[in-house]
């Protein structure tokens, strides 16, 4: 007898329908799965005979049975282990020691030999894809049913072990129905920094304010101990929170990464992302076979702060120019299309040269004019074409080390970040971007319009080569941001000059 039974596997951040098409026939004991199995599906057939022996029915494994297990479609590589618990059903059902009908329910779940149900990855896009798909059953872990159970419109089915999921489908057993609110997860704020912790630097202060409200990129240049580490892990603090929309796209690639935390139900707070300068480019933007996501988009929605930025690999340094311009990293096997979002906000730290003290009144640089120049070679122009505001870092002062701590500065710049990021969704209402960074060129002309003053400033940057068309765009898009934190319809000159003394880039030149 052949049975069917419906699963799912994971193509970067989507999901696509397996089915799992079982066949028992009487003969020489063998037991094969196919269909591009990788060697974790090809081991379930002994997780599979063990599990279904522990729930107390017969295994495939003491009967002279030859069962021949496909999974379909057979040109897509199946991978991990999600799919035991419907190669344990279909086998079921097709040697008739079970009956129900699998029409209508999507399974996933691997097995442990006892019979129990381990968690899975990726349980909101199998989710997603079965409501979709006309699917009105999701059936998997139990530890997994929350994250499911945030997509309506289906039912999430949570189980302990293989023996429940039978005796569910056969009726013997109900399900208590789960109400998960999502949204009183949204707003979280655990180890964050304060703002007003950090003494001094209010030019810096600034700048992360600016770059929070329209999502800019932002590098620091400074000695060591100045506070740009500290700045970059405040900039959470004043970030607005992530909308509901928001927060689903960031817990899906999360639960796909495996990096859910445990008992969260989504995501609630901006990602923060600070991977070491040593990490290599797949680790960055993303790849493997199957692809896999990377910082950058681990950072969707959030901040990627890169420490010590010329210390990177230039190649790795090099691959961040194209996601940043298009919010999204397309990545090409022979075998795989994958596209992952990652829509980021970029920001560095930079020491001015590798002794850190080039320009210090402080203390004397000890590095030679070639160390600096190829320390400083890593950033090519391109690259950092792409940054909007350049800020210098500078020793702070002992007067301002031991002043107070302005308990509950975050919070106030916060305010004024979510008032211009309200004024910009206003704005770009029916658009398909949400904040003044993500302003295509054919819309700059709409959305920052500037008088004749502006224009003659901006004409003697771009004549004198101090900016490119790319910089002069970005800087317009600046100049919105900053207009919009002082609550202005228009950007008036005042505006355009602190946007363009922000690309100022004479600061990171030897």
């Amino acid at each position: 007898m052949i049975s069917k039974v419906y699963s799912s596997c994971l193509l970067g951040l989507n999901a696509q329908i397996i089915e799992i098409e079982t066949n028992v026939s009487y003969g020489l004991r063998r037991f094969e799965i196919v269909g591009l199995p990788d060697k974790a599906v090809e081991e379930s057939k002994e997780r599979v005979g063990t599990a279904i022996e522990s729930s107390g029915y017969p295994s495939p494994h003491h009967q002279p049975e030859r069962v021949l297990v496909s999974l379909a479609p057979a040109d897509i590589k199946k991978e991990g282990s999600i799919y035991d618990l419907p190669i344990a059903l279909s086998y079921l059902l097709a040697d008739n020691r079970i009956k129900f009908s699998p029409k209508g329910k999507l399974f996933l779940g691997e097995l442990a030999l006892d019979g129990r149900l381990r968690p899975i990855k990726g349980a909101l896009s199998f989710a997603q894809l079965a409501k979709e798909k006309g699917f009105s059953e999701l059936i998997l872990p139990e530890e997994n049913a929350p994250e499911g159970q945030i997509i309506k419109g289906i039912k999430v089915v949570g189980l302990k072990t293989l023996k429940d999921v039978i005796d569910y489908l056969e009726g013997r057993k109900g399900v208590p129905s789960q109400n998960i609110n999502p949204k009183e997860f949204l707003f979280e704020q655990d180890n964050i920094i304060d703002i007003g912790h950090i003494k001094g630097q209010e030019y810096a202060k600034r700048a992360l304010e600016i770059a929070a409200a329209g999502n800019h990129n932002l590098l620091m240049i400074g000695p060591p101990g100045t506070g740009k580490t500290l700045l970059a892990k405040a900039i959470i603090s004043i970030l607005p929170p992530l909308s509901f929309e928001e927060a689903l796209e960031v817990t899906r690639i999360y639960s796909v990464a495996g990096l859910l935390p445990p008992g969260k139900v989504i995501m609630g707070q901006r990602p923060f992302r600070s991977p070491h300068h040593s990490s290599s480019e797949v680790a960055l933007i993303g790849g493997g076979n199957p692809p896999r996501p990377g910082e950058i988009t681990l950072a969707h929605r959030g901040v990627l702060f890169l420490d010590e930025f010329p210390e990177f690999h230039r190649d790795v340094l090099e691959a961040l120019r194209q996601p940043i311009e298009e919010g999204k990293i397309v990545i090409l096997r022979a075998k795989h299309y994958s596209s992952f979002p990652a829509k980021f906000m970029l920001v560095a730290a930079s020491n001015p040269c590798p002794c850190g003290y080039l320009g210090s009144p402080e203390r004397k640089c000890t590095c030679t004019i070639s160390q600096i120049r190829k320390y400083r070679r890593k950033l090519s122009g391109p690259l950092m074409d792409r940054i909007d505001l350049f800020i210098n870092v500078p020793h702070v002062r002992y007067k301002k080390l031991s002043s107070q701590e302005e308990e509950g500065y975050s919070s106030k710049i916060r305010e004024e970040v979510i008032k211009a990021r309200e004024i910009q969704k206003e704005r770009f209402k029916g658009e398909n971007f949400f904040v003044n960074s993500e302003i295509p060129i054919s819309k700059i002309k709409k959305y920052c319009p500037i008088d004749s003053r502006c224009q003659d400033l901006l004409k003697r940057f771009v004549d004198s080569g101090k900016l490119s068309a790319r910089g002069y765009h970005r800087v317009l898009r600046l100049s919105r941001t900053i207009a919009d934190l002082s609550n202005s319809e228009k950007i008036s000159f005042d505006h355009l000059a602190e946007a363009v003394s922000y690309r100022a880039k004479d600061i990171y030149t030897p």
